[in-house]
């Protein structure tokens, strides 16, 4: 296929951005290239290399051709310049702030966020000497008022896990702009068929792979997505981006690459420093998941809304956080930011709070008890006792994780029969 990927649509993306018949072979899959090292064509291409003078692969620290056909379908299909493949969503998390935080920095962050997202940046990235402000991003100017001038960044998720809610991506983007600062959307939860952060102002997109985008529950992974939309050296706020960099004889990142030089600070220094490799293999099954991504997401769509429908409408639940509800504050922005649809995941209240909740995660029959989400799979966790245990109790509420809540990640089963596991279910749990 061309180099023009504007003229394709999503589905034909999905399947060919990235990928071109392997040369030596003629093989039509991306073979799965489990090799250490490249051997170099002679001293001087090893030398271009490792100066930054030329593309290739070194080493598969740095970078493997398995997972650079990933790197480029990812990236095509958020609508990126480049991207930077790792070892998980966490490791993305870390990989997209490495370059613009230092020590006495912070980030202004979403309340609602994964429980892991709020450990990491409310303890983890205290041993860096960086710090996260947690805000309610539906109150703009709060957002406003957190950021001062060690701020380095926004961070926040276009679907929120565990409950649902939608981002006003766009919102946030121009307060961002406005303290001339990069907005990082995590759009696990959207995938880019449902919402394309970049288009709404985003600087920045991280994905846990693991989850919709590979689709099958084997391989974790994470990616970064670089917008190349963002002045590094505008401020002097980012010198990793625009002051000489030693390591590569004072080469400056933002002159020497232009858009594309977050890309390749992630790869440079992001993957050779701090190791966070992405395995071929993972990248392997990443690819095959991607393929069928647009028809997943629409049938995680559809059984959600039918299921979210019914649950509300159940005497047993207190109350469904789906936004594709009409009941939900967020479902106005539904078309503004994911006119496709509201994704798969959300929460519901048992009645009879904790205990209910538990003996419904026990009773359940086709949905899996598991700390995962977006599998072709419906999954079911009870967060305050799991993935949101480690938060205090007004954190858990501000992330939609109160003690009464269950989350759950709609699959691509037979609808009738999921809404029957969960009848049978809700009856013991609540009886």
């Amino acid at each position: 296929m061309s180099d023009d990927t504007e003229s394709y649509g999503f589905d034909t993306l999905q399947i060919h951005a990235g990928a071109r018949p392997d040369p030596a072979t003629g093989a039509r899959n991306t073979p799965i290239y489990q090799s250490t090292a490249y051997v170099f064509r002679d001293a001087e291409h090893a030398a271009a290399l490792f100066n930054l003078q030329e593309v290739g692969y070194i080493y598969s620290r740095l970078t493997n051709p398995t997972v650079a056909v990933l790197q480029e379908r990812i990236a095509t299909l958020e609508g990126g310049v480049g991207a930077v493949c790792c070892s998980s969503g966490h490791a993305a998390q870390i990989m997209a702030l490495f370059p613009l935080m230092q020590p006495g920095r912070n980030v202004v962050v979403s309340t609602r966020l994964y429980g892991g997202t709020v450990t990491q940046f409310s303890q983890t990235i205290k041993r860096f000497g960086w710090s996260a402000k947690f805000v309610d991003f539906d109150d703009e100017a709060a957002v406003k008022a957190a950021i001062d001038d060690d701020t380095r960044a926004i961070f926040g998720e276009a679907i929120a896990n565990p409950g649902g809610y939608i981002m006003d991506v766009r919102a946030i983007a121009d307060i961002a702009d406005g303290a001339g600062i990069p907005l990082i959307i995590d759009n696990t939860t959207a995938t880019p068929y449902l919402h394309r952060p970049i288009e709404h102002g985003a600087t920045l997109v991280v994905h846990s792979t693991t989850k919709y985008l590979t689709g099958n529950g084997t391989v974790t992974g994470g990616c970064v997505v670089d917008s190349g939309n963002f002045d590094w050296a505008a401020s002097g706020k980012f010198p990793s981006m625009s002051e000489p960099e030693p390591a590569y004889h004072g080469l400056k990142f933002a002159e020497t690459f232009g858009p594309l030089a977050f890309t390749f600070h992630g790869i440079a220094i992001g993957l050779r420093d701090l190791g966070m490799t992405m395995n071929p293999q993972a990248a392997h099954y990443t690819l095959c998941g991607i393929e069928t991504l647009s028809l997943r997401m629409e049938r995680h769509v559809e059984n959600a809304e039918k299921i979210a429908n019914w649950l509300e409408n159940d005497d047993r639940v207190d109350f469904v956080t789906y936004a594709g509800l009409k009941s939900s504050p967020y479902y106005k922005r539904i078309e503004k930011v994911c006119p496709k649809g509201a994704g798969a995941l959300f929460t519901f209240a048992v009645k009879g709070g904790y205990e209910a909740c538990v003996k419904l995660v026990d009773s359940l029959e086709i949905f899996s008890h598991v700390a995962n989400l977006g599998d072709t799979r419906s999954l079911i966790i009870h967060a305050a006792s799991t993935t949101h245990r480690q938060l205090t109790a007004e954190q858990q509420e501000a992330a939609g994780a109160a003690p009464n809540v269950v989350r759950v990640s709609i699959g691509t089963e037979d609808c009738d029969d999921l809404i029957r596991d969960l009848d049978q279910a809700l009856g013991k749990a609540t009886s």
